[in-house]
């Protein structure tokens, strides 16, 4: 097991099967499709994104660099929780944008019983650690377990 520290954005803890991209992730492309047709599994469907485009996001822990795309990012994000799609965790490597950030606190602040912690600042060597299928679970403080 590795351990790497973060910077809490949105609190609470998770355990998660992990999916990782080493690109950006466009939010609305990625989302798009399974909020407006009810893909309780949330496959990816951004074609321009190989690590993800057809994998299922919900329940995962998603391991990215940064968000990239449309100012709607933020909005996505959010429904994505309304309508409890969402990932079971974010984990940035980067700087979380603030579109995201935006997403995932309005979606912490404004949504009872609706959880997706968030996590940034992992660093190159989290992202360069972490495989899909690894198990990812986190602490309130921000520590984030690679199993």
């Amino acid at each position: 097991m590795k351990t790497f520290k973060g910077r809490v954005v949105t609190p609470g803890t998770a355990k998660a099967e992990a999916v990782v991209t080493h690109g950006g992730f466009n939010t609305l492309a990625s989302l798009q499709s399974p909020l407006q047709f009810g893909d309780k599994t949330a496959k990816c469907g951004d074609q321009n994104n190989p690590d993800l485009y057809g994998k299922p996001m919900a329940g995962k822990a998603l391991c990215l660099p940064q968000t990239i795309g449309s100012t709607t990012g933020g909005l996505v994000l959010y429904c994505a929780c309304a309508m409890e799609r969402q990932p079971a965790c974010m984990l940035f490597s980067n700087h979380i944008d603030s579109l995201a950030a935006a997403g995932a606190i309005l979606a912490d602040v404004w949504l009872d019983n609706v959880s997706m912690p968030v996590v940034d600042c992992l660093g190159d060597e989290f992202l360069n650690y972490v495989k899909d299928g690894m198990m990812i679970a986190i602490k309130d403080d921000g520590v984030v377990e690679v199993e």
